[in-house]
This record gives structure tokens, C-alpha cells and sequence, in this order.
């Protein structure tokens, strides 16, 4: 029977490349002249920090502009509030997604069940196996979970087997 694997990642490589690029839009920037508007990826984390909120909304928006252009989803970051950090400064913490956590397993699990379509789902560690009989149920049932609004991940197919 032809199967997939749901998985929720995301390309470190291509985040930092798209960090990197952020980071030099915003020094070549007449706006941010003389500010000192940073991002620094931590782990699982990037610490955005400015001087104003102007300069914070603007620098997000930049950096969400890289992630398009390195085809990186804007599901897989979680900004958190913009807190002061001293130094008239202000910083943002934005959380990178990876993974399926147990709940949102639960929940696609059950956005599988009441779709309609014959297919079945177990879920395995970090990822959800599907399989069906057909392909085209395949195909459904990820679109469906890729456009869903209570499915608030980047998600991928992977290891793709037919019969």
C-alpha cells in the first residue's frame, strides 16, 4: 500500500542563510543608519534586537521576505512578545519550529479521521505515517492538513512509497 511520512522540519542551512542576508539588508538600509538592529540565531531560537519598535517590525519583515525567497515556510517561526532588554534596546525571541509534538499529532489524527477519506494514520515518534490505497488519497489528505488553519506547521512529505 503506498505510504508517507508527515514531518514538520526545517532547513537550518537555508535559515541561516536567510539570517545572513536579513542581517546585510538591514546594515545597507538608509533607515537602520547608525542603528544597532542584530540577529543572532541561538539553538532553536533568533534573538532579534533594536532600538525602537519601528525598527523591530521592520526588521521582521525583512527577515520574513529572506525566508520566501530561500522557499523556507512562514509557519515554522513563532515570534514571541518584544520585550526591553536594557540599554535602550529592545529584543524578540523567534522560536523555530521543528517537529510534531504529541498534540498536534492528536489533533492532525483526528482532522485525518473526520476528512472522509480512506486513509490511516499512526503516529511514530516526531512523525506521522499515512497510508491509503490510492495516491490520490494520499495526495488529498495532504493537501487538506497543508491548508488547514488548526494545522499551524510547516509540513512535508517524506519517504514516498508506492506499490
Amino acid at each position: 500500500m503506498p505510504s508517507f511520512d508527515l514531518v514538520s522540519k526545517t532547513d537550518m542551512m537555508e535559515m541561516k542563510n536567510a539570517l545572513q542576508m536579513a542581517q546585510k539588508e538591514v546594515n545597507a538600509r538608509y533607515d537602520f543608519k547608525g542603528s544597532d538592529t542584530t540577529f543572532e540565531l541561538k539553538d532553536t531560537a533568533i534573538e532579534l534586537r533594536a532600538e525602537d519598535d519601528y525598527k523591530m517590525k521592520a526588521a521582521l519583515e525583512i527577515f520574513r521576505g529572506q525566508m520566501v525567497k530561500r522557499h523556507i515556510g512562514q509557519r515554522c517561526i513563532e515570534p514571541q512578545k518584544v520585550e526591553p532588554s536594557g540599554n535602550r534596546m529592545l529584543k524578540q525571541i523567534i522560536n523555530i519550529k521543528n517537529g510534531i509534538d504529541k498534540d498536534k499529532a492528536r489533533t492532525i489524527n483526528k482532522l485525518i479521521k473526520e476528512s472522509g477519506l480512506k486513509v490511516q494514520s499512526s503516529i511514530l515518534d516526531d512523525k506521522i505515517r499515512i497510508t491509503a490505497k490510492k495516491i490520490d488519497d494520499l495526495q488529498g489528505i495532504f493537501q487538506l492538513l497543508r491548508t488547514h488553519k488548526d494545522v499551524d506547521l510547516e509540513l512535508q512529505m517524506e519517504n514516498m512509497k508506492r506499490d
